[in-house]
């Protein structure tokens, strides 16, 4: 079994900067952060999607490939079109946005577990949308999950073409706007870059 984990960033999760931190550098450290979780993983693929940020493979470790997509909602196509390329020949991939840069381990796990049961499994995000979004490879046509979608999980439930395809982890939170910072957690290892732009 390969699996393959991808930090989603895109320009927008900038917004999430404190007062007096620069958005440019607030967004890197997200996205580092994340991308240093994936990349801790075990047995895992780790890659980079940007939809319209510069500079991510300046935070990849080498042989990580960073894939330019046009739209945050193509990302399982970007990971698709890797296997057709055969840069990595996958089974299962997980999606995770790169504004969760305190994001337990953990939760990825449990995402590829409830593979063995559905075709598509989320971690919700406080306040709607999906941290994460994990799905066997080649996905399936109805499923191009939108992170921001408010309810990802009943959208995704309403386009399946059957029930109890779309299974559900522990949800997490997401950094999308300042005061959104006041849920890292400081006791949690990781988020040293962003935790450094904070101090």
């Amino acid at each position: 079994m390969t699996r393959v984990v991808a930090v989603l960033v895109t320009p927008g999760m900038a917004g999430a900067a404190p007062p007096g931190v620069d958005p440019a550098e607030f967004l890197t450290a997200m996205a580092e952060d994340t991308y240093e979780m994936i990349a801790g993983l075990e047995l895992v693929r780790p890659v980079i999607l940007s939809a319209g940020v510069p500079g991510l493979a300046e935070i990849a470790w080498p042989g990580t490939p960073v894939l330019p997509i046009g739209s945050p909602t193509g990302a399982f196509a970007a990971l698709a079109a890797l296997n057709e390329a055969g840069v990595e020949t996958a089974d299962e991939a997980v999606v995770v946005s790169g504004d969760a840069p305190d994001l337990p381990p953990l939760l990825i796990g449990k995402l590829f577990r409830e593979l063995g049961r559905a075709d598509l499994a989320v971690c919700p995000a406080e306040g709607g949308g999906a941290v994460a979004v994990a799905a066997r490879l080649p996905v399936p046509g109805w499923a191009a999950p939108d992170l921001d979608e408010p309810d990802v999980v009943a959208a995704m439930r309403r386009r399946a073409p059957g029930p109890r395809m779309v299974a559900t982890g522990p949800g997490w939170h997401r950094l999308r706007k300042p005061e959104d910072v006041a849920r890292l957690d400081p006791g949690l290892e990781g988020w040293d870059n962003t935790r450094a732009l904070l101090m």
